[in-house]
């Protein structure tokens, strides 16, 4: 196997490769481009014309789809996989994943679209390096683009795995990439209705990327993700890659729920107080009147929404961050229904 393909044992020891480009016996190109950054091109006359970001480790605990990647990529350098896609693979926050901590000092998945410049430490400048390598690479005229950031969650979800679609206006939900990762296994989408600042929404509102962020279940340490299904999407994922997948135009979306953000609970001091046990799953239904949080100055969240649900509930953020979700289900009626 290529040396290069070890990017995970590379970062995870903060080390550089002796051979910054290499070469699989089918021509495939790997080029390291510093720090948990790998390019992937395959041989000229294969190209598909669509090039693949996948990160992972953005939260350096969140394991199960850091091997993932290491598997895919090991793969390719192997010549097991034969890539007829452009892929950007990203490690996001080597830091944290040498401590098997969330993060270092702030949470990098809330420093993008710009918002690293308010702020100054080891994310903030990884959070800009991470925009400018997902420029760089989407930066091809004429080409299809997509974007999955993978995590893992800090609690249970009654729906284990589903994906959060960023919010891009004028555009409407597609109903193709729905339907892609119906196939991958996502249990249900959350639709955004507003800009955020995860890299996600980066990729997609600044890159013109089909980007989603998938929750695949449960964090765990490395090694201990046996508990963690993902054959379907790893399936899915190596069909993309090597140009194999099933025609999505009679694809089903039977199976996903959809749902879209009602309200987002904002954090507003050190009073905040989350009326919700501890261990409480994501995608938990609230009843309508329940007195979800409440915070200074009399500020209370009651739940208005019929069929409410909580998704990530954390009141342990930073004041003036997201301390969690109410989703409520959402029509396909709300979808580009193209599958071209």
């Amino acid at each position: 196997m290529l040396a290069l393909g070890k990017l995970l044992e590379l970062t995870l020891a903060g080390r550089e490769p002796a051979q910054k480009i290499q070469l699989t016996a089918d021509g495939v190109r790997l080029r390291w481009l510093g720090e948990g950054a790998l390019e992937v091109t395959p041989p000229g006359g294969q190209d598909t014309g669509l090039d693949v970001l996948l990160s992972a480790g953005i939260h350096g605990n969140e394991t199960a789809p850091i091997e993932l990647l290491d598997r895919l990529l090991q793969g390719i350098a192997r010549g097991d996989i034969k890539p007829r896609a452009r892929i950007l693979f990203l490690f996001g926050n080597p830091g944290a994943m040498r401590t098997g901590d969330r993060f270092v000092e702030e949470d990098l998945n809330r420093l993008f679209n710009g918002r690293h410049e308010c702020s100054c430490g080891s994310e903030a400048l990884r959070a800009c390096e991470l925009e400018h390598l997902a420029t760089a690479f989407f930066s091809l005229a004429g080409r299809t683009r997509l974007h999955y950031d993978l995590h893992t969650a800090i609690r249970g979800s009654k729906l284990e795995q589903f994906a959060l679609y960023p919010f891009k206006e004028g555009r409407a939900p597609s109903r193709r990439e729905l339907a892609r990762l119906r196939a991958a296994g996502m249990e249900a989408v959350l639709l955004q209705s507003k800009p955020s600042i995860v890299f996600s929404a980066f990729t997609c509102e600044q890159l013109n990327a089909e980007a989603f962020t998938l929750e695949l279940g449960k964090a765990r340490p490395f090694r201990h993700n046996a508990g963690v299904n993902v054959e379907r999407l790893e399936q899915r994922l190596k069909q993309i890659i090597e140009g194999t997948e099933p025609s999505l135009e009679e694809a089903s979306l039977d199976g996903l729920q959809l749902f879209s953000v009602a309200r987002e609970v904002i954090k507003h001091s050190e009073a905040f107080i989350l009326h919700l046990p501890a261990d409480v799953e994501n995608f938990s239904e609230l009843p309508k009147g329940y007195l979800l949080a409440e915070d200074a100055g009399k500020t209370r969240w009651i739940i208005e929404e019929k069929g409410a649900r909580i998704i990530f509930p954390n009141p342990k953020v930073k004041s003036g961050l997201r301390a969690g979700i109410i989703a409520e289900p959402a029509s396909e009626a709300l979808l580009d229904q193209s599958l071209a």
